[in-house]
């Protein structure tokens, strides 16, 4: 782990700028503490960090929960969330224990996408108030609604370095990035959080000032017990409550799913080639959860942001993640005050980027342009989260890709060929597909309704691997009607051919006794 310190190190740095400001910012989206979310930052990248056996991924909290954690949050209170972090880190140990690694390969890519763009419209839309300024932007239950009806209590201030940082991020990544290292190494979320805080020092007393109310609020320590005190302890008394129980589910599931993607996102883009055990990274979420809902974090999954950041920096071992998350707890022990001076519509600019790369109006085109098979599921599982929550909308997404499965596959079960003879008589030939099994039913029995009478069939088998039993059944009560309507049949499969077999059980040899 200490052969490439000279890459690690850097990177570290990098990581650690790049993680700061998001740390916040995912919190703030999340109507958490803020300080909560430095927690599962400094998990992420210390526990998580050393558990994990990624060499280049690096985990903290995620964007793609935000949506959940803030209606939990507002539904069961911060302490009884914490018990349902917990949970969800016992859940994704049993994940991995039972090496459930393969899990994420279950859900279709197109609700996989309209996941993740349902979570970055939602946190789009949630960061505009506090990109305003607007004084309630953080109780309960204010929305977009209610800030539009109210556009007269919004701040100038925060308006001009929300619009300042947000053209700081637009010119790094699209053009400054590009120039040269430096601006690789000093990345562009870090510039607009120093930007925001020079704004504030130097307006501070002024008319264009930002109200308190519009900046970082994380504890100040005075000392180790005040900064002991800091932390949050779940309410247990709350882990019978079924609305915990839900919670904790899905935020274990939602967890993997996004921690498994990044894993193999982050995978492909490492120039090293290296493998992540999916299992051993489920179970490294799973105690980093444990840990962080125990003190009062937000959850944790490997964050693809970071990862790619770290590998772009040129991290190499698991170092580097785990060196970014004692930064980052050497900045809540040392430097709250300066964090305290962040304006949060700089942090909502950040968010606004992230909900936008998330959501890009760009990839709906691209999935309807792949058709509806994949378009459907997707549109479904985006309108399913926004309009209801994160849960359901990727339930109806599911619900809608087995459908076009089904779909699919009754399509698909066979070939159906036809072509006249010389002596007038019509000939078929039926290729079934590799697996036949009882959803194609329906289109097997329609095409040999359809045949003519005085036809010739030849139903090719040679191709199949699996056919079931309610298909051989179907063929078995055919052979009464191809005799009266005079059907010749030809059974073409490895073990030979036959002419009108008087049995397709017999042949296929297997018996209703025997089906299991």
């Amino acid at each position: 782990m200490f052969k490439y310190l000279k890459n690690d190190i850097p990177s570290s740095i990098v990581v650690f700028f790049v993680a700061l400001p998001l740390c916040l910012g995912i919190a703030l989206a999340s109507g958490a503490p803020l300080f909560s979310g430095l927690i599962a930052g400094i998990i992420g990248g210390i526990v998580v960090g050393a558990i994990s056996g990624s060499k280049i991924g690096v985990s903290g909290p995620a964007a793609g929960l935000a949506a959940i954690v803030l209606v939990a949050i507002q539904e069961l209170g911060f302490e009884s969330f914490l018990v349902a972090v917990v949970l969800a880190g016992v859940f994704q140990i049993l994940l991995g224990v039972l090496k459930a690694g393969i899990i994420g390969y279950y859900f279709p890519s197109s609700v996989i996408k309209g996941m993740l763009t349902g979570i970055g419209i939602i946190i789009f839309t949630k960061q505009i108030p506090f990109f305003f300024g607007h004084a309630e932007a953080k109780t309960k239950g204010f929305n977009l609604i209610k800030f539009f009806g109210s556009l007269d209590q919004v701040e100038t201030s925060s308006i001009i370095i929300g619009v300042v940082g947000l053209l700081i991020l637009l010119l790094w990544s699209s053009v400054l990035s590009k120039k040269g290292r430096i601006f690789q190494i000093i990345q562009g979320p870090i510039v607009a959080v120093a930007v925001g805080i020079i704004y504030y020092l130097t307006t501070k007393g002024g008319d264009l000032n930002i109200v308190t109310g519009n900046l970082v609020n994380v504890p100040v320590p005075g000392n180790s017990d005040e900064f002991l005190a800091q932390f949050t302890l779940p309410d247990f008394s709350a882990i019978t409550n079924p609305a915990v129980l839900l919670t904790a589910f899905t935020i274990g599931l939602v967890a993997s799913l996004e921690t498994l993607l990044c894993v193999e996102a982050t995978d492909k883009l490492d120039p090293h080639n290296n493998v992540t055990p999916t299992n051993r990274e489920l179970f490294a979420q799973g105690a980093g959860n444990i840990v962080s809902g125990l003190i009062g974090g937000l959850p944790i999954t490997q964050v693809i942001v970071r990862s790619s950041a770290n590998i772009n920096s040129g991290g190499r071992t698991k170092l580097s993640a785990i060196v970014h998350g004692f930064l980052l707890l050497i900045s809540v022990i040392i430097i709250p005050t300066l964090l305290n001076k962040i304006p949060l519509a700089v942090l909502a600019a950040i968010l606004l980027i992230v909900g936008y790369k998330l959501a890009k109006p760009k990839l709906f085109l691209e999935m309807f342009k792949l058709g509806w098979q994949q378009f459907l599921p997707f549109i479904v599982t985006v309108v399913g989260i926004v309009g209801l929550d994160l849960l359901k909308g990727i339930a109806l997404g599911l619900c809608v890709g087995i459908v076009v499965i089904l779909i699919k596959s009754y399509r698909n079960s066979h070939f159906l060929h036809k072509e006249d003879k010389s002596n007038g008589e019509q000939k078929m030939k039926m290729t079934l597909a590799e697996e036949v099994t009882f959803i194609n039913k329906g289109a097997i029995l329609k095409e040999l309704d359809s045949l003519p009478e005085n036809s010739y069939l030849e139903l090719d088998v040679r191709k199949t691997r699996y056919l079931d039993y309610d298909i051989i059944e179907i063929l078995e009560d055919f052979v009464i009607k191809a005799k009266e309507r005079n059907i010749n049949i030809k059974l073409i499969s490895e073990r030979g051919t036959v002419e009108n077999p008087p049995s397709y059980i017999e042949f296929f040899k297997l018996r209703p006794q025997i089906q299991n």
